[in-house]
């Protein structure tokens, strides 16, 4: 097979960067002019020093001495308290609390730390001395209620002997006496609480509302609504600001995350009204995508340092004229999350993800315990991102423009990609977007969770491990055989670390703010319930959904699962079996594909698909955009009279093989290009990257025979339907993406495909009361990515090899 590398914009004619193949591909990982290249396709180069951390760290307090700073992890890692010094720059303490998420607060004295109880309705107290910290005891704040009720404890505030601690999923404030940990009163407020800021008379507080893009204010005494105001969506962080250049009215600023923008608010005439709204994005055109998600202001009250989460960077702000405006931005580690400002200047940022992702060639296993106290090596994608705190010295303005240029360097997203994606003339992918294109008909289809190595790892055309095989060949022999015959991707990465937040990186080239806040807590068992989601758009994508930006160009699209939910007892065919909870989506879906229920086949699923072409052919008309969800291969381990894990692999690499045996016979082949890609890849192991994943680029157009290891990812996929179909982008990730342009050429191929028959039995059923069965019973398959996953990867390791992983161990807690 011919070998295709990485392009680079490094030949231009008349204006237009071309593709060139450099001999070696890049992949994800450390660079070697230094940084690190992250599978969303940008670098990260931070600033500062680093202190490491477990994982999301997401809420930081400073002592009231000004030397200690604790802060909150509470991502998948057990939730954990750390105490840092922020003279030696080192931890100086920390402990481990049942559960935690955000929420953290010194008292007046210094003496006592407080932190949330993430999604138990609890407040853990903590004393500390001498730069020790320990746990003093639990304060309930919902005594007698019952088990499991959900909660997701939010952000906490003392205050006079008092806490005021926000519950994100309860909908309300709690005033808690801090001496006798009792409960005096709650304020019920709008939905999903996050962030609160006392007003200057401690009479009232602010709060931001996720759901509502309104900053409320509250009288503390009676919880009396006083103000309402309209911000961005989404508000986060808030932050009160000295009066603008000449004026003495209040001003207060806003992080709203699903935009680009800082909302500054003024006290005028009795109201808070939106004074500006503060740009930050890194160029005058680009998408929504920055996330500016927290505040801090500089000891002077001059400068106002925004963490922009999805930039990987902090935002500058001058606030000391009359107009604020962004004066340069400093690179930091892998999704910010917080910022904060020290005394003498210095400023701290905690990154989420750390500084990387990394290989796991000893997965699909979240942990491996230690024996004794040995060290824990830990190979699951949730658990290996570990966070960390940047401290970043004091800077002049041309440390801060050489900050900046840093910054720009490690974004691929330019203005100019806008217009002009680079693409060389005549390939099918075209370089504007609705440019010419032999191609009319685009489908998308999204798997579940596989990696490169785990099914394509046997390959010797392509960068595999054949060692880390779990599916090979046999079990899947269209997925094979479509790899010679179209092209092989080998050095493809999903954006997403799991499915749920897969889910908006595959359809929306972005995962929002709280989605990244809440799945690790959820992944791990600590949520109870459904995580935080309201009509007003708490997990709506900050820039809309593939079909969304089909609607609004005229485009036409049909779905095949996207946001169904199941109805119960459902029968084979023929009548509605599912509804739809996207309003957009909702009329142009199939109601009889079966989405996240391994008791159908998806050859079944595949026959609505195959029922539906064919009446397109007899009108001649087929939908512009197809997208379709094929989950079988997510498999439902070894529960009791279910399909093996073995069969639920075959039968979904059968219904692949069918719907591009179908398409190819159809009419509509010789204007078609299939993207297939796995939502993310977090249950199985690779000796590349943990988010390399299988994904096929299939069409006439397509350079049949190659493999192609330029470096692409999800957003490369949505981006090539965009220029294809004459789509807007949706964020700044995929108008940065690389489209797939070398995978594809000019000259159509029109051999259709044959499908590959099934090598193992497709129905084979677990049996019934073994040790694996009983095992499987335990775990949640009703919809996909809510059972164990350290769990269900032990028992399909079990099943289709005969023994455990590579140094087995199970999860002590969660999934």
């Amino acid at each position: 097979m011919t070998r295709i590398s990485n392009y680079c914009l490094c030949a231009v004619l008349a204006g237009v960067a071309l593709y060139s193949q450099p001999p070696r591909p890049r992949t994800v990982g450390p660079l070697a002019e230094g940084g690190f290249l992250l599978n969303t396709g940008w670098r990260i180069r931070p600033a500062g020093t680093d202190i490491p951390l477990s994982t999301l760290p997401m809420s930081a307090a400073m002592a009231p001495d000004g030397r200690m700073m604790a802060a909150l992890s509470g991502g998948y890692l057990p939730a954990s308290v750390d105490l840092l010094d922020m003279e030696t720059v080192r931890k100086a303490s920390g402990v481990s609390i049942v559960d935690g998420w955000r929420g953290l607060a010194f008292s007046a004295k210094g003496d006592k730390l407080y932190a949330g109880g993430g999604g138990r309705g609890q407040v853990v107290e903590m004393n500390v001395e001498g730069g020790k910290v320990t746990i003093a005891r639990k304060i309930e704040l919902y005594a007698g209620e019952p088990e499991r009720t959900a909660h997701l404890i939010g952000d906490i505030v003392y205050q006079d002997g008092h806490l005021l601690v926000a519950d994100t999923a309860q909908d309300n404030v709690l005033v808690v006496d801090a001496a006798s940990g009792k409960v005096e009163r709650a304020i019920k407020t709008d939905r999903n609480p996050y962030a609160m800021l006392l007003a200057p008379d401690g009479k009232s507080m602010f709060l931001s509302s996720w759901s509502t893009g309104q900053i409320l204010q509250y009288g503390l005494s009676d919880g009396a609504v006083i103000a309402r105001i309209e911000v961005g969506a989404h508000p986060t962080e808030m932050l009160a600001l000295p009066p603008a250049a000449g004026k003495k009215a209040p001003r207060m600023a806003v992080a709203c995350a699903n935009t680009n923008y800082v909302y500054v608010l003024e006290l005028t005439g009795g109201s808070w009204k939106v004074a500006e709204k503060l740009n930050v994005a890194l160029t005058p055109r680009q998408p929504v995508g920055m996330t500016p998600s927290s505040l801090s202001l500089s000891p002077d009250g001059q400068r106002l340092y925004i963490a922009c989460s999805d930039a990987n960077a902090i935002a500058v702000a001058d606030v000391s004229k009359a107009s604020a405006r962004v004066a340069g931005f400093i690179p930091t580690g892998w999704y910010p999350t917080t910022v904060r400002t020290l005394r003498d200047g210095r400023i701290v940022v905690f990154n989420g993800k750390g500084s990387g992702s990394h290989p796991n060639p000893d997965g699909p296993n979240p942990f491996k315990w230690p024996v004794g106290r040995g060290a824990v090596k830990i190979e699951y994608v949730a658990a290996m991102q570990t966070g960390s705190a940047s401290v970043v010295n004091t800077f002049d303005g041309e440390q801060l423009a050489a900050y900046t240029r840093t910054v720009i360097e490690n974004s691929p997203y330019r203005d100019s990609l806008l217009d002009n994606a680079g693409i060389a003339e005549g390939n099918p992918i075209p370089t504007v977007a609705g440019g010419r294109t032999p191609i009319q008909h685009v489908i998308l289809l999204m798997k579940e969770n596989r990696t490169y190595d785990q099914v394509l790892g046997d390959l010797p055309e392509g960068n595999g491990d054949p060692k880390l095989v779990l599916f090979g060949e046999k079990v899947t022999p269209n997925h094979h055989k479509l790899a010679k015959e179209f092209v092989l991707l080998d050095n493809f990465y999903v954006n997403a670390d799991v499915s749920s937040d897969g889910y908006y990186w595959t359809t929306a080239a972005i995962a929002p703010d709280s989605n990244q806040k809440i799945w690790p807590m959820g992944y791990v068992g600590r949520v109870y319930g459904r995580a935080p989601e309201g009509p007003e758009g708490t997990r709506t994508a900050p820039g809309g959904h593939i079909w969304d930006k089909a609607a609004e160009a005229g485009v036409s699209f049909y779905n095949y699962g996207f946001t169904a939910v199941n109805l119960p007892n459902p029968p084979e065919t023929g009548v509605q079996i599912q509804t739809v909870r996207d309003a957009v989506l909702k009329p142009h879906t199939s109601m009889t594909f079966r989405q996240h229920d391994r008791s159908f086949s998806d050859i079944t699923r595949m026959k609505v698909f195959q029922d539906d072409l064919a009446q397109w052919e007899k009108t001649g008309t087929m939908p512009q955009l197809v997208i379709m969800t094929l989950g079988n291969d997510h498999t439902e381990g070894m529960r009791a009279g279910i399909r093996s894990p073995i069969s639920c692999v075959a039968d979904n690499d059968q219904a692949f093989g069918i719907m591009v045996e179908a398409v190819s016979k159809s009419k509509f082949w010789a204007s078609t290009a299939m993207f297939v890609v796995e939502d993310d890849a977090q249950d199985g192991a690779d000796h590349v990257d943990s988010h390399r994943t299988i994904a096929y680029a299939i069409s006439p157009y397509t350079r049949r025979g190659t493999v192609d290891s330029t470096l692409y990812n999800t957003t490369s996929i949505l981006r090539s339907i965009e220029l294809i179909l004459g789509l807007k982008p949706m964020t700044m990730f995929d108008a940065a993406a690389r489209p797939m342009a070398n995978a594809f050429q000019a000259k159509a191929d029109l051999r259709p495909y044959t499908n590959e028959p099934a090598r193992v039995p497709l129905n084979d059923k677990n049996p019934q009361n073994t040790a694996m069965a009983k095992r499987s019973e335990k775990l949640d398959f009703s919809e996909s990515d809510l059972a164990d996953e350290a769990e269900l990867n032990d028992i399909l390791w079990v099943a289709i090899k005969g023994t455990h992983p590579p140094s087995p161990v199970r999860s002590a807690f969660g999934r």
